[in-house]
């Protein structure tokens, strides 16, 4: 298990270490996580020396990867990317038979035409434009690129869909706004997955009951006013010049760390069906109900605009509709002011 001091690797180490169908779980990471039954080995999953940490393992979970919004994004591509090249090397190299890696249902793209769910076979038609997704959907070549290079490996996909649990996306942001942003004429769709559902799903693809590439969420899906209407939240809504334009301004300019294409992911849809899980007798045991009420309990009291979390004081000041005006209008003042100076 790589990753595994921490979030999602953190409940998969205990959750591994606590099944009678596991033998031993080696757990890496760059600092010792709690859980005490797992042999730890504390490294850079990027060290070449990795591989002789995974000699005798049968299936390597790869979940050591950073997709924190306030990461320098460079950085973030470097450690995501090399990390999961070095991860498969080491595991052909130790004879690990499997690795799982952990990627997300948003490198199938957020598109108006889309099916609705999309079939796990979909086309992946995501760009790199969203938070991270590049990186994903070269973690994704890569792993389909392994068992050619390396046969004998098997290498397993996890796609979950909007990740809800002690989480922090642009997506899980969203419901942190004072108003819910919809972009005029669009039809976003909503599908969750708990972490608890995530990590039932990964342990089954650590045991073999399930391999390929799959995705993981809830049965089904909420339409935005299905959203608004349990959340409470009203909508503001912005014609898609205005809000692309803004976003993409506030960005570039670094008010916010979400870039625009963020946005298309609370668009369009981008459900996704999870019937390989269900073929292997795996069920969720969240509704998307019940996560949105656990996300929405979860971020509680923080106060976020365009992706860009304000301190209390500024929130108080700001106020719901006026927070998002002043974004928009920081966005036009900088914008007219580099006019002047001829930038």
């Amino acid at each position: 298990m790589t990753g595994a001091a921490s979030g999602i690797g953190a409940l998969l180490t205990a959750r591994l270490a606590a099944s009678d169908e596991v033998k031993q779980v080696i757990a890496l990471d760059e600092r010792r996580g709690e859980v005490s039954e797992a042999t730890w080995h504390i490294l850079d999953v990027r060290d070449p020396a990795i591989a002789e940490k995974l000699r005798g393992a049968d299936v390597v979970v790869h979940l050591a990867l950073d997709l924190d919004l306030e990461t320098d994004a460079a950085a973030r591509t470097a450690y995501n990317v090399r990390g999961t090249q070095t991860v498969l090397t080491a595991a052909a190299a130790a004879g690990v038979h499997r690795v799982v890696l952990c990627t997300s249902a948003m490198v199938y793209g957020a598109l108006p035409d889309n099916d609705i769910p999309l079939s796990e076979d979909a086309e992946l038609r995501a760009t790199a434009e969203a938070t991270g997704v590049g990186d994903l959907l070269e973690i994704e070549r890569l792993g389909r690129r392994a068992p050619r290079a390396h046969p004998g490996l098997n290498v397993t996909v996890v796609r979950p869909a909007v990740l809800v649990g002690g989480t922090d996306t642009a997506l899980t942001r969203y419901f942190e706004s004072p108003r819910l942003l919809v972009v005029a004429g669009s039809r976003p769709t909503w599908q969750f997955c708990h972490v608890d559902d995530l990590c039932s799903a990964l342990e089954y693809a650590a045991l073999g009951k399930v391999d390929g590439e799959f995705a993981v969420g809830c049965d089904g899906w909420l339409e935005q006013e299905e959203v608004e209407e349990l959340s409470g939240i009203r909508r503001m809504e912005l014609p898609s010049a205005v809000a692309l334009g803004a976003a993409a301004r506030l960005h570039r300019i670094g008010l916010t760390p979400s870039p625009a294409g963020d946005l298309a992911y609370t668009m369009h849809p981008w459900v996704v069906s999870v019937g390989r899980l269900h073929d292997a007798g795996w069920r969720p045991q969240w509704t998307n109900e019940e996560v949105l009420a656990e996300l929405l309990e979860e971020v509680a009291g923080r106060h976020t605009v365009a992706g860009r979390r304000l301190g209390r004081k500024d929130a108080t000041a700001a106020g719901a509709a006026g927070a998002t005006v002043a974004l928009l209008g920081a966005a036009a003042v900088v914008r007219r002011a580099r006019k002047r100076r001829g930038l």
